[in-house]
């Protein structure tokens, strides 16, 4: 009987514990630093972008650089305006992004990823309207390796019938 009490007991702490977990979760789920800031990883092939987002003017700046002046192909500043044109939120946050590794290409496609990313831990609630595009979910594709005896992954010598 005195197990049983003990069991019954323990049961009730755990039961209180769990109610009391999700109010913590919550507060914890906005992950902002003392200054205000979202950080967050995005991947795409070799690259590799860090990227922090603030309250701000909407200014994107690249490794020091000005987004007009790194990425000069208006389609590679399209692609790192996506997230923040589907969650309505153009114009309302200042980027700073430190991006590594691969072509302009593959880093636009990072600092995309990075940038979805951070907004749903500065914005919870932003989960839902950037999952269906597609911006939370790293591209897989990434350079098929060259095979042994090819010149390249897929081609093959040409045939000579001589």
């Amino acid at each position: 009987m005195a197990d049983d009490n003990k069991f019954g007991e323990l049961k009730s702490t755990l039961i209180k514990a769990k109610t009391n977990q999700p109010a913590e979760a919550e507060s914890v789920d906005k992950r902002r630093d003392a200054k205000g800031r979202a950080y967050a990883t995005g991947r795409r092939k070799e690259s590799v972008a860090r990227v922090w987002i603030k309250p701000g003017s909407g200014k994107i700046t690249v490794n020091g650089r000005d987004e007009k002046t790194y990425f000069a192909r208006p389609v590679l500043r399209m692609i790192l305006r996506q997230p923040l044109i589907a969650a309505s939120r153009d114009g309302q946050f200042d980027v700073v992004v430190t991006v590594k590794g691969g072509g302009l290409s593959g880093q636009a496609g990072a600092v995309r990823h990075g940038i979805s990313r951070a907004l749903v831990n500065y914005e919870p609630s932003l989960r839902p309207v950037l999952k269906p595009g597609g911006f939370l979910t790293r591209d897989p594709r990434a350079v098929e390796r060259k095979k042994y005896g090819r010149p390249k992954a897929r081609r093959s010598f040409q045939f000579s019938k001589r």
